[in-house]
């Protein structure tokens, strides 16, 4: 069970300079002048027995490293370390599922993608640490901009577990005017597999019939992503 350090003399986050605490930092600063740890502090609010809230915090990110590992922490995993209990994991998670939900945005703002990166700055909070693979179709309008990117398969990947009909079968009903693909690897290598490749060419062919552009297929790891396309593997 990860702990949060406890070597330093005890102290409330009242005993910090005024100038150091999270929330007047983020008052005076705003967001995102404040660091991983002290956000995740304003998140939590309060400390335990023996350890303040910014040591807390501090300790939740050295254990996890990044906040695409915190996020994949499960609501049992969270309580396993000093101080968090049933309220601060909810507290954690809640947090982390609005910042996934602004990513899934209201119609009148849906992002507009535009480029291999923004379609991956879309997708990584979701998919990048999670433990299985996940296939989603990104369903683009004749705006670029997403209509939406369901889920359509997870599990192991391979050439043949994968209907090609299933990935075409939102983009029939929305009416989308492309797509682009995007599945992770969960060990965190987005480097293509040969399956990947005839995977790719196989949906490309299936969107030249259907007359759905196929504008690209994304291998997303941890914190880093392979466009197919830019890589001409699969495409024309």
């Amino acid at each position: 069970m990860a702990e949060s350090p406890r070597t330093k003399p005890y102290y409330t986050i009242h005993d910090l300079p005024e100038g150091t605490r999270p929330r007047e930092r983020l008052a005076r600063l705003g967001p995102q002048a404040l660091s991983d740890a002290e956000l995740i502090a304003i998140i939590l609010r309060s400390g335990a027995q023996g350890v303040n809230v910014i040591d807390m915090a501090t300790g939740l990110m050295r254990y996890y490293r990044t906040l695409g590992a915190l996020a994949r922490a499960s609501f049992t995993d969270l309580q396993q370390h000093h101080g968090v209990g049933e309220a601060k994991a909810a507290q954690i998670m809640a947090a982390i599922e609005l910042g996934r939900r602004v990513m899934r945005a209201a119609p009148e703002e849906r992002p507009r993608v535009d480029s291999p990166e923004s379609v991956a700055r879309l997708l990584l909070s979701e998919l990048a640490y999670a433990d299985q693979e996940h296939v989603k179709v990104v369903l683009i309008d004749t705006r670029n901009q997403v209509i939406a990117t369901p889920t359509i398969y997870k599990g192991t990947l391979n050439t043949t577990s994968i209907r090609i009909g299933e990935i075409f079968k939102e983009a029939i009903r929305r009416n989308a005017a492309a797509i682009i693909v995007a599945h992770n690897h969960p060990s965190g290598d987005p480097t293509p597999s040969p399956e990947d490749v005839i995977l790719t060419r196989r949906i490309v062919q299936a969107g030249d019939l259907l007359q759905i552009d196929v504008l690209d297929h994304l291998i997303l790891g941890h914190d880093r992503w392979v466009s197919l396309k830019d890589r001409r593997l699969g495409f024309k």
